[in-house]
């Protein structure tokens, strides 16, 4: 038993880890050929979906409003037709007989058409259909009803149709692999409607509330009740303070320091040794004493 769950975990790595199969190639027949050639001569697209996989995708993106009949007519004969772009293009409901017989489809945008519930009808036999996407179109809950047998199908887009909430949960019913998009605008109508958060009146008046923050008297004449900071006549008409530099003269113009006559003119200091006639004659003095 021990060897056994190893053995089977090492099978299923292994199985997991093969690449995947590629799709059986298409040869398109002599009808198939010529119907490639007529969609591109009308304008549409006719390409390979990968390098490996030769199946076709085909869009009509732009016919210049001249869409009809003609356009559809010839994917009857296409091969390995999987993926079909109609967006935009007034497809009615009677053109919509045209893709019944695309079995082989996966994908189908029907986006922006003229498509109803009534040309819904023609899609109960696209059996390996997985993608459809009808947003913008008339499509109502009595059209999503003719979808319930595509098992396969995953994903449907439904913004801005006529289909409410009761028909996508009936689908979904039906299929329960499904995805129903019906857009934020029906997803969340709760959202829309919140009276709550719209009326809450003790929210928006707690301003009003509070008086004392708004009216404090106390605080606004403050500067009313000081006269004496604004009126200081001391400070304004002190003149000992402003005329200081008047009052010392001796700083500025001192002219003791700039006319010393005593330390120019020092006549006494200058004439001192004309004033030593005794040091001159103290010779006459000595020689009689010899």
């Amino acid at each position: 038993m021990h060897t056994f769950v190893p053995a089977a975990l090492a099978l299923l790595v292994a199985v997991a880890t093969l690449p995947a199969a590629d799709p059986p190639k298409v040869e398109q027949s002599e009808a198939g050929k010529k119907a490639l050639d007529k969609v591109r001569q009308l304008g549409g697209l006719a390409l390979e979906v990968a390098q490996n996989d030769n199946r076709l995708e085909v869009s009509y993106l732009q016919t210049d409003g001249k869409f009809s009949d003609e356009f559809l007519v010839p994917l009857k004969d296409l091969k390995g037709l999987v993926h079909l772009n109609l967006r935009g293009q007034p497809v009615t409901d009677a053109q919509m007989a045209h893709l019944k017989d695309l079995t082989s489809l996966t994908e189908l945008h029907l986006e922006k058409t003229k498509v109803t519930d009534k040309g819904l009808e023609n899609l109960k036999g696209l059996v390996n259909l997985e993608y459809l996407n009808l947003y913008g179109t008339e499509v109502s809950d009595a059209g999503l009803a003719q979808l319930e047998g595509l098992k396969k199908l995953k994903n449907v887009y439904l913004w801005q149709s006529k289909v409410t909430e009761d028909g996508a949960g009936k689908l979904k019913k039906a299929l329960p692999a499904v995805q129903v998009n019906l857009g934020i605008e029906k997803e969340k109508p709760a959202d829309k409607d919140k009276p709550a958060d719209k009326d809450k009146p003790a929210d928006k008046d707690k301003p009003k509330d509070k008086p004392a923050e708004k009216d404090k008297p106390a605080d606004k004449d403050k500067p009313k009740d000081k006269p004496a900071d604004k009126d200081k006549p001391v400070d304004k008409d002190k003149p000992a303070d402003k005329d200081k530099p008047k009052d010392k003269p001796a700083e500025k113009d001192k002219p003791a320091d700039k006319d010393k006559p005593a330390e120019k003119d020092k006549p006494a200091e200058k004439d001192k040794p004309k004033d030593k006639p005794v040091e001159k004659d103290k010779k006459d003095d000595k020689k009689p004493n010899a």
